[in-house]
């Protein structure tokens, strides 16, 4: 094979990183369906992680050039911290590495909200609250072991949209016996701005793997086209595969992931994309970026790193079209070029065209998009990138 046609100087990452990405691992109990790194906490445990915390931010801050316009606190269930405890979280991203300029959001569990809890988050600087609601339905609720209530979770909704944040719903889909019409029309009715809808997945070694649940795909596929025409029909856009948004509500910290942008990360188990100018992967030659994930919370209290992962062009054209394409809008072929170095439509001529002669790409000038049927098998068609 040839060597790959190459543009002149790529830069995909100019200028600081300007995204972050926080994880507590703490939950009040464990989901059966979950497969993220969590825990329970346990007596000294939460001190020694915001120890941690402490040490990381200011790692990080003398590491990498940092300007941010998004903060992310995911977990876990960050809205489980107490409020001195979320006080020192915050601080510490703020003394370290500032705060978001344009969105900082925290993801909250239904059961945790109270009206003074969400005005503390609001007057430490969250905006955005991304809510597991998961089901409006209690016997839905009860099969996916959540701890709150249907009407918890309309009370927490209506709480933080009382303190002025733009709310965001988590539904699960495709659960057995679920009404999906009425858990959307519940959520739309709430006043939500936003919708992520996720297919219910079953992985190896959670507890529903265990117990041999398993989703069927034609019920798979039903939540998934029943979900787009009942949100749609409502004013909301489906902007990515599973994220829907009233207009101005989309999250700008998941586009910055779909759209291959570097960003933080901070805390057990968090990654990160960095880079690759600076940090333990630095002076390497032909690497764009580098990513790194933070081992799980006891190795990560020792003070121990994930090994950073070198981006070469082609995998970084191969990691751009994944998540690229997973947006409604798709991605710019020339703007991926010039980020890669890669003549993109040149190097990857054969698998383009076979997609596109499939119905599963649509390509209009520069602009690649999945089609709805391309979505439903979007692993099929970047595999066949990789193979290229």
């Amino acid at each position: 094979m040839s060597a790959a046609p190459s543009l002149p100087a790529p830069d995909p990452v100019a200028g600081p990183v300007r995204h972050l990405y926080v994880h507590v691992p703490f939950c009040p109990s464990i989901c059966p369906y979950c497969d993220f790194h969590v825990l329970e906490r346990r007596a000294g445990m939460v001190e020694r992680y915001l120890a941690r915390i402490e040490e990381e931010a200011a790692w990080l801050a003398r590491t990498y050039p940092t300007d941010l316009e998004t903060v992310y606190l995911g977990g876990g269930t960050p809205s489980f911290l107490r409020g001195a405890e979320m006080e020192a979280l915050v601080g510490s991203v703020r003394r370290h590495l500032g705060w978001g300029r344009l969105e900082n959001t925290l993801e909250i569990n239904p059961g945790t909200v109270s009206g003074e809890r969400a005005a503390h988050w609001r007057d430490l600087g969250f905006d955005r609250a991304s809510v597991g609601v998961q089901s409006l339905d209690d016997a839905t609720l009860r099969f996916l072991g959540r701890q709150h209530t249907a009407a918890q979770a309309r009370e927490a909704v209506q709480t933080l949209t009382a303190q002025g944040f733009r709310v965001s719903g988590d539904l699960i889909t495709a659960v057995p016996g679920q009404p999906l019409d009425r858990d959307i029309q519940g959520l739309v009715e709430l006043g939500v701005g936003h919708v992520s809808a996720y297919t219910l997945t079953v992985e190896p070694g959670t507890e529903f793997a265990r117990r041999g649940v398993t989703v069927q795909e034609d019920d798979e596929r039903a939540g998934f086209e029943r979900t787009e025409a009942l949100l749609e029909a409502r004013g909301f856009a489906r902007y990515e595969i599973s994220n829907y948004a009233l207009p101005g509500q989309e999250s700008r910290h998941n586009r910055a992931y779909w759209q291959g942008r570097t960003y933080l990360g901070l805390g057990p188990g968090a990654a990160g994309h960095y880079p690759a100018g600076h940090g333990p992967a630095a002076g390497e030659p032909g690497l764009l970026t580098t990513r790194r994930t933070n081992p799980h919370l006891h190795e990560w209290l020792t003070g121990a790193a994930g090994d950073p992962e070198g981006i070469d062009p082609e995998e970084y054209v191969t990691d751009a079209l994944f998540m690229g394409l997973r947006l409604r809008e798709g991605l710019d072929l020339a703007d991926l070029a010039r980020r890669s170095g890669l003549d993109v439509r040149e190097r990857y001529a054969r698998p383009l065209a076979r997609n596109v002669a499939r119905g599963l790409l649509a390509l209009d000038g520069d602009r690649l998009r999945a089609t709805p049927e391309g979505w439903w098998v979007l692993n099929r068609v970047v595999t066949d990138f990789l193979e290229a």
